[in-house]
């Protein structure tokens, strides 16, 4: 049943009361009461977007957007730079369609991170520890437009639900709605006609009529039908299904994206006005020998070999599209992983051919979102071991990503004891994004 809980504000519709709305009974309905209070914020013509596609495993910034040619041999690896259409701004050789899109994303070549295991907390709320929501969670729980503006959740996450940025002390009602079977559900039961509809709408304005009267004249009950009426379309429509049919995209737009549908879902899905999607691509064709996502710590570049083109194929179809579909400037894209890679070569014991963990550097890839693309930002000594000069961190990211969504990073929210909580200790963004 979809109902207000006492207490709660009520910025979020939470994964589970979003599929049970459904049932369509009458409690279920008061979904209305959240639409009401959320169309008191003005909202903006068209609502900003985060696409987040988190590396799981700590990708190797030597071997991807941070090569060194001139290194040490046990440094420098085995893949060669290739130019790009930006000047300074050289990737990977196995990143060939990244290279004619460079002034299309900047890469963050400065990044210094907590992390030393294969979590993604850090990357999602800027914090190890402390039970901090999500950056979808925040949205969901700050940003009034979601569920006003579209039939669709705030958050949606889309890979291994073991990598899910966690609602943290927002509760429930903040988490990620994860698809799969579940999306098929969406949209209007086939078990329930209109005319069953019609009714329960029916008895639904019967109890109205008995609020407004105890309400009084200026109660504020007076023009709940609009927002009943629009709850009962997120019931009835079929445009949450759709959103999540990849198969709805002409056969032209799917060869793109290739076996990269996770990105080509998250398009569909911010094109349709979700704030946030968070994606844990797969690594399709990765032998078996390559020990999780992007964690290799041996055979790295027969693993990197095996798996860079399709990743090199996602990511240039999906920021290819947002631009030809005109959503760059509204859609903002980050690409990261939770660590970087140890710049000397078989580092670990029992390793020859592999890198290790390495959170003293990385990457983080930006795109749309309006900002000043076509650049490298900051870098590393000659080896790629630690930034030289300004490190920047996750906090910093978020802090632009959050800019970007239209809400202020030192915004305070209450945590479970209800002692405000800043979303971020250091709220500073990266100012040559902006």
């Amino acid at each position: 049943m979809l109902s207000l809980v006492p207490g709660r504000t009520p910025a979020g519709v939470s994964r589970r009361a979003f599929l049970t709305a459904g049932a369509l009974s009458v409690g279920g309905l008061t979904i209305a009461d959240l639409l009401r209070a959320r169309a008191a914020t003005p909202q903006p013509t068209r609502g900003k977007s985060v696409i987040m596609v988190y590396l799981n495993g700590g990708p190797s910034h030597l071997d991807m957007y941070d090569l060194k040619p001139d290194a040490p041999v046990e440094y420098r690896g085995e893949f060669k730079p290739t130019r790009t259409n930006v000047s300074g701004l050289d990737v990977c050789e196995h990143l060939p369609l990244h290279a004619k899109i460079a002034d299309k994303f900047a890469v963050i070549r400065s990044m210094k991170f907590q992390q030393e295991g294969h979590t993604g907390p850090e990357l999602y709320t800027g914090f190890l520890k402390g039970n901090r929501p999500a950056i979808g969670s925040i949205v969901s729980r700050v940003r009034g437009d979601a569920g006003v503006r579209t039939p669709l959740p705030s958050y949606v996450y889309l890979g291994d639900a073991n990598h899910v940025g966690h609602p943290g002390f927002l509760g429930k009602s903040h988490e990620a709605y994860i698809p799969g079977e579940k999306a098929a559900n969406l949209g209007l039961s086939k078990a329930v006609t209109l005319a069953q509809l019609g009714d329960r709408r029916s008895l639904l304005a019967a109890f109205d009529q008995t609020r407004r009267d105890l309400d009084g004249p200026r109660g504020s009950r007076v023009g709940a039908d609009a927002f009943t009426d629009q709850a009962l379309r997120m019931m009835t429509t079929n445009a949450a299904r759709d959103a999540f049919d990849v198969a709805k995209e002409p056969a032209a737009a799917r060869e793109r994206y290739g076996k990269g549908t996770e990105f080509l879902l998250a398009r569909r899905l911010v094109e349709a006005e979700v704030p946030v999607v968070s994606i844990t691509p797969q690594n399709h064709g990765a032998p078996a020998k390559c020990n999780g996502q992007w964690d290799h710590h041996d055979h790295v570049f027969e693993c990197l070999k095996a798996i860079l083109p399709q990743y090199d194929r996602s990511v240039h179809a999906l920021i290819t599209d947002l631009h030809d579909r005109g959503l760059d400037k509204d859609v903002a894209v980050v690409i990261w992983g939770e660590m970087g890679r140890t710049p000397r070569v078989g580092t670990q014991r029992g390793t020859t051919g592999g890198r290790d963990h390495w959170p003293q550097a990385g990457f983080a890839l930006l795109a749309g979102g309006g900002f000043a693309t076509g650049q490298a930002i900051g870098a590393t000594n000659p080896r790629g071991e630690r930034p030289v000069g300004r490190a920047y961190t996750p906090q910093n990211v978020l802090a632009t990503l959050y800019a970007h969504l239209g809400i202020d990073p030192q915004t305070t929210l209450p945590d479970h004891t209800g002692r405000p909580v800043y979303l971020l200790d250091d709220a500073d963004p990266v100012h040559e994004l902006l």
